[in-house]
């Protein structure tokens, strides 16, 4: 059995909480700038205070007390990701309670399983139609009391009710939770059955907070330190670098709507960002879109092979040659700093999980300048569990196990985690908590190798191995991943379990569509249309045996279907961190699948 440790950074004291956290950058840089937020019709960005921020947070946590919220008590989030979020997260904490997020695209089923599953007491929403929703399953949630939503002032009237609130009492309660105390309740998105409720502990948040800043201090504990937010706080991810942003010194904003993105980042200038695979790939795709064709198209993808071919090199031991290096120059000045300085001009790293990057691009933008981190971890292990590190990353895995964490792989090959940033269970379901968790290690479902320096690699997950007639076991990750690299590909599902060969189900990305058609001097047309176009469907031959490049005949695809629809979270085939709901998929497109096996 393959295992990996990496030491801990840090010691801790058992009675340090994330209210400790605040309590301890308000004691060491009271006027120093926590959080910016946009204010203003122009959008300005307004430095708000760790005092601030803290005498917020005390004034909306008594509005709670007064509201009848008690230590323990549950108290649901659902919003996009804005200051309020950081705000209402915090003064649950200070108030003792357990704060549950939701996502602010749930549907009213969603909403009433997990307000249910948890026993929310409180239910503050961003909108008058997520109040909505949460109203039309009142009838189910006995514990829920009142739900006030943001837009319609919910912080001002939490504040007005705490006036007669003792500031002592918030203290009291804010001091009282420890290590060991839960923290919050997230539901993971799940691609089959009802989400789970993993309970992570303030210990979790903590640990692995600091671990975080200790091993990735040049990344998030610099003077210059600075990130930009828009994944949503719902997903755990988000949540803990807003929780480790508080002790790195670093400051933290937030951008609810991320057809703003490009904008907000050119104004806030964010130092690191955090990001999802499919953000860097359509950042890619839009880049060698936007030049066009002819010799803009030829200047950018001489540009972007020169930047691969540049990040390969850094990993020999001679490095890039002189004639490289001043090809990789002439690059940078032509093309490569555009796409710096649409990332906001400051952007040194990007941290990347939830799905394998890829080769291509890690090098790819590693030879712009951004130096993406890719990373692994789950809702169980409180976000990363393993991560390249700035001082020696290798592209194409995910890194060695963070600090303070040992990772193994079983005879199965699958990956199991131990460290203090495991969750402690599943709410209410003992029989998944003793599943997922054997003799302190968590049971990941993902399978993965380690290599002779400890950098673990995925290679796939354990339920999703398809078996062809042939009984060649198939890993979908790989091909998938490739195959969506295409500018043309939003989503990918491979299928083949029992079947004489590999096929795949692909859907089109409606946005990079008529740029492609324009540049392929194709007529405009919808997906639908594309997904019978002759030149269409070419491409994608073409790009799936580039995909098979990296596998043996067996594992290939040999056929694609185009479907006329793309998956979503709205349609339900997409979970809120953009997970393909394979099981839905193939539930619903039976008819579709059999076609590729149809002569």
């Amino acid at each position: 059995m393959q295992e990996a440790t990496s030491p801990s950074l840090i010691s801790v004291d058992p009675a340090m909480s994330i209210p400790g956290l605040l309590a301890a950058r308000l004691e060491s840089a009271p006027d120093g700038t926590l959080i910016e937020r946009k204010t203003g019709l122009g959008g300005t960005w307004t430095p708000v205070s760790t005092r601030s921020f803290a005498d917020q947070v005390t004034a909306v946590a008594r509005g709670l007390v007064a509201r009848g919220i008690e230590p323990g008590d549950r108290v649901a989030i659902m919003s996009r990701t804005r200051y309020e979020w950081t705000l209402l997260d915090f003064a649950a904490w200070a108030a003792g309670a357990v704060p549950v997020p939701v996502y602010e695209t749930s549907s009213a089923e969603q909403i009433r399983w997990i307000l249910s599953d948890a026993g929310v007491r409180l239910a503050l929403v961003e909108t008058v139609a997520h109040a909505a929703a949460t109203e039309s399953v009142r009838s189910s949630l006995d514990a829920l009391g009142d739900v006030l939503v943001i837009d319609d002032g919910a912080i001002e009237t939490l504040v007005r009710d705490g006036a007669a609130i003792d500031d002592a009492e918030v203290e009291r309660r804010s001091t009282s939770a420890g290590m060991a105390d839960l923290a919050t309740i997230i539901y993971t998105s799940g691609t089959t059955g009802s989400p789970k409720g993993v309970e992570l502990t303030h210990g979790n948040f903590v640990t692995l907070a600091l671990e975080g800043i200790a091993g990735l201090a040049d990344v998030v504990a610099k003077p210059t330190s600075r990130t930009l937010l828009f994944m949503p706080l719902a997903h755990v991810f988000a949540r803990y670098i807003q929780v480790m942003c508080i002790p790195s010194g670093g400051v933290l904003g937030h951008t609810p709507d991320t057809k703003n993105l490009l904008a907000d980042l050119g104004s806030f200038r964010p130092t690191y960002i955090l990001s999802v695979p499919r953000v860097f790939e359509k950042v890619y795709n839009s880049s060698e879109q936007k030049a066009g064709g002819g010799a803009k198209l030829k200047l950018f993808r001489w540009a972007a092979k020169t930047s691969i071919v540049y990040s390969r090199a850094l990993e020999t031991p001679q490095g890039p040659s002189a004639a490289l290096k001043a090809q990789h120059a002439l690059a940078d000045r032509l093309v490569l700093h555009k796409l710096r300085a649409a990332l906001g001009g400051a952007t040194e790293y990007a941290i990347s999980g939830g799905a394998p990057l890829g080769e291509r691009l890690g090098h790819f933008f590693r030879g712009v300048g951004l130096h993406v981190l890719e990373g692994y971890g789950l809702t169980e292990t409180t976000a990363p569990t393993a991560v390249n590190m700035p001082a020696r990353s290798k592209i194409g895995t995910v890194g060695p196990p963070f600090p303070g964490t040992s990772v193994r792989i079983a005879t199965d090959g699958e990956i199991e985690i131990s460290g203090p940033h495991v969750f402690r269970g599943y709410h209410g379901n003992p029989a998944a908590t003793a599943e997922a968790l054997v003799d302190g290690w968590f049971r990941t479902g993902d399978l993965g190798v380690l290599d002779d320096d400890g950098y673990l690699t995925i290679t796939g997950r354990k339920k999703e191995i398809i078996v062809t007639a042939g009984g060649k076991n198939v890993v979908p990750a790989l091909l998938e991943d490739r195959l969506r690299g295409h500018p043309l590909v939003s989503q990918v599902v491979v299928v083949g379990d029992g079947r004489p060969f590999v096929g795949a189900l692909v859907t089109l990305d409606a946005e990079m569509l008529p740029g492609w058609l324009a540049t392929h001097n194709l007529p405009p047309m919808d997906a639908a249309a594309a997904s019978k176009s002759h030149a269409v469907l070419a491409a994608l031959d073409r790009a799936a045996e580039r995909t098979n490049e990296a596998v043996s005949r067996a594992e290939s695809i040999r056929k694609l279907r185009v479907l006329d629809l793309d998956f979503t979270e709205a349609n339900g085939y997409l979970t809120p961190s953009l997970k393909v709901k394979r099981g839905a998929v193939i539930r619903d497109f039976a008819d579709e699948i059999e076609a590729l096996y149809t002569r």
